[in-house]
């Protein structure tokens, strides 16, 4: 099966079958891991330029690294000393990106739907690294890899998404993945932070932590967006901890077999205490090295490199 899309700008647009493409080329691209020279000539006179307006460190240095060890060239445009800040247009940033000879431009920005703007406006791949609080496909995608390679699979599990569902991107593209691939899917939070008819995401709601917990295979814990939510959402912090937060006595309500996910950063002894983090349930520094396969494939896919078979040995 080949991969038909030039952009990746969320997981609605993607068929099940196309998801699993990316996770099974993922698979490919982690065994590159192993060896003691971890480079391949796959992207070799590509260029691929990451745009940022927000900050981010995980993101961001998982592309670059996997544009690296793709042999690719890769261009860092620093949004806050660029003409952006002289009141340059997106579009016009864009066909400067594209004079440059971009082959793919990897975007984060604060407003949803910038990255689609920029798909339309250049011919370069649009890859987005996360939208407002619309959409981060990558991250979706790298957590259904982890899922995958924990649990053995992902159709039939029950995964809980715990924390502020309402202005995480996270949680959207989690919810519109897990669904394609057979996942049973719950949320969990305050009613302040849980969107108004999330039901109709084909989601559980509850609002009470242990009873969202009972009988789960996954919690994916949620970072407090504290960026991006107005005063009122919640009373404070150790408010939200006391009801929300996931400890070692919440996991051994939820038992031994659970695996603990979390996007990254952590707020500590917020929304996970770094016992729960750190432990031997915890998946989320596989994450992180999951992350960077996941964007090789992707940029693998989407800018067509050579062959696998011709590079990998």
């Amino acid at each position: 099966m080949s991969f038909k899309h030039k952009h990746l700008l969320d997981l609605m647009d993607l068929s099940r079958e196309e998801i699993q493409l990316i996770l099974d080329t993922a698979e490919s691209m982690k065994e590159i891991f192993t060896r003691s020279i971890k480079k391949v000539p796959t992207l070799r006179g590509k260029t691929i330029i990451s745009l940022f307006y927000e900050p981010s460190t995980r993101t961001k240095s998982s592309f670059d690294l996997a544009g690296k060890r793709l042999s690719a060239d890769m261009m860092s445009l620093s949004v806050s000393t660029s003409s952006v800040v002289k009141g340059e247009s997106l579009v016009d940033t864009a066909k400067t990106m594209e004079a440059m000879g971009a082959d793919a431009v990897i975007m984060r920005h604060s407003m949803p739907g910038a990255p689609h703007l920029l798909a339309e406006s250049i011919d370069a791949s649009v890859l987005n690294a996360g939208d407002g609080a619309h959409a981060h496909p990558t991250q979706a995608l790298l957590d259904m890899y982890s899922i995958r390679e924990e649990r053995g699979k992902i159709a039939g599990e029950t995964i809980a998404i715990v924390g502020d569902i309402k202005h995480s991107r996270v949680a959207r593209s989690n919810i519109w993945a897990l669904n394609k691939l057979g996942a049973k899917v719950r949320v969990v939070g305050p009613p302040t932070l849980i969107p108004a008819n999330l039901e109709e995401m084909d989601v559980e709601v509850y609002y009470d932590l242990e009873e969202g917990l009972e009988g789960i295979d996954v919690v994916n814990i949620l970072r407090i967006q504290l960026e991006r939510q107005e005063a009122g959402y919640l009373p404070n912090l150790r408010e939200y901890t006391k009801f929300y937060g996931v400890d070692e006595k919440i996991l051994e309500l939820v038992g031994d077999e659970v695996t603990v996910m979390h996007p990254g950063p952590t707020n500590r002894g917020v929304e996970i205490t770094p016992e729960v983090a750190y432990g031997d349930q915890s998946v989320i520094n596989e994450q992180v090295t999951n992350g960077v396969a996941i964007r090789m494939a992707l940029l693998y896919l989407l800018t067509g490199g050579e062959k696998i078979e011709e590079t990998a040995n």
